[in-house]
C-alpha cells in the first residue's frame, strides 16, 4: 500500500464518538490559533479535521512568494485533509518523504501519554515551486492534536514558512515572507537612542553627575536632564543603573 494511502488511513479511519457539538468549541479554538500563525508568522497554516475530513487553509504574507494561489478571502475550506494547492508545488521526493515522516510521527504520537502529545512537533525541509518553477526551501511544521477524552489524534495543524538559515553568527532581522535576511548595522541604533543620548549615558556610565556633564557638554543641566528622562523612557527603564545596563546588552554602550 502506498505510504499515503496508509497515512491517510490510519488518520481518517480513528474513532471518533461524540457529536458535532462536542468539537464545535475546541475547532473554533484552533482555528483562532491556526490564523495566528498565519497573521504573525506569515506562514500557510493548515488546519486539518480528521473526523470530518476536512481543512481550513489561512494564507499569510508568504504566499505569493511561494507560488500558492490566494482565494478572496485570507481563508478557505476545502473537503479534504490534503492541503493539494500546496502540496503540487513540492518536489516530489520530498513530498513522498514528508508523508513517510508524518506517517512515523503518527505512530510516535500515538504511543505517548494523552498529557504528553502536545510536547512534540514535527520539522522538515521541503523544496517548493514557485509561480516561475524556481525552488525555494520551506520550512514545514507539523502538530498533532488530539479530541478531548478520546485516544486519537483530531486535528493536524500544518505550518509553511521559507527557510530561515539559523547557522549565521549573529543576529538578524527576518523577512517572514520570504525568508530572507536584513543585517542591522550602527544606524539603526540611532532609531533607539540618539547620538547625543549616547553620549550622555555614557558619561552616565562613567559615574558623572549632570552638571559635571552639563559643563563638559557646554549645555545646561536642564537639557542634561531632559536627556536623561528619554534614555529612561526609550529603554523603558526607572534609573541610570538599569539604563546603562540595557544599552550595554543592545551594544549601544
Amino acid at each position: 500500500m502506498p505510504v499515503i494511502d496508509e497515512l491517510e488511513n490510519d488518520l481518517l479511519l480513528q474513532p471518533f464518538s461524540h457529536s458535532d457539538d462536542f468539537y464545535a468549541t475546541g475547532l473554533t479554538k484552533y482555528k483562532h490559533i491556526a490564523a495566528g500563525y498565519a497573521e504573525i508568522e506569515k506562514c500557510i497554516a493548515v488546519l486539518s479535521d480528521m473526523r470530518t475530513n476536512k481543512s481550513y487553509i489561512y494564507y499569510g504574507a508568504c504566499a505569493p512568494f511561494l507560488g500558492v494561489d490566494m482565494p478572496d478571502a485570507s481563508v478557505g475550506e476545502i473537503n479534504s485533509i490534503w492541503e493539494d494547492t500546496i502540496l503540487k508545488r513540492v518536489h516530489a521526493d520530498d513530498l513522498h518523504q514528508k508523508h513517510v515522516q508524518e506517517l512515523r510521527f503518527f505512530h510516535f504520537v500515538k504511543r505517548q501519554p494523552v498529557s504528553r502529545r502536545s510536547d512534540f512537533h514535527l520539522v522538515n525541509r521541503l523544496r517548493m515551486k514557485d509561480a516561475l518553477g524556481n525552488l525555494y526551501w520551506v520550512m514545514h511544521r507539523l502538530f498533532y492534536i488530539s479530541a478531548p477524552n478520546e485516544n486519537n489524534l483530531w486535528l493536524a495543524l500544518c505550518l509553511y514558512s521559507p527557510m530561515v538559515d539559523m547557522t549565521m553568527d549573529s543576529y538578524r532581522v527576518v523577512n517572514s515572507c520570504t525568508g530572507q535576511f536584513i543585517q542591522l548595522d550602527e544606524r539603526d541604533d540611532e532609531k533607539i537612542l540618539s547620538a547625543r543620548e549616547k553620549q550622555v549615558l555614557r558619561l552616565i556610565d562613567q559615574g558623572m553627575m549632570s552638571k559635571h556633564i552639563a559643563d563638559m557638554l557646554s549645555i545646561s543641566i536642564h537639557t542634561v536632564s531632559r536627556h536623561r528622562q528619554e534614555i529612561l523612557k526609550k529603554l523603558q527603564v526607572n534609573n541610570s543603573i538599569e539604563a546603562c545596563r540595557v544599552a550595554k546588552e543592545l551594544h549601544l554602550l
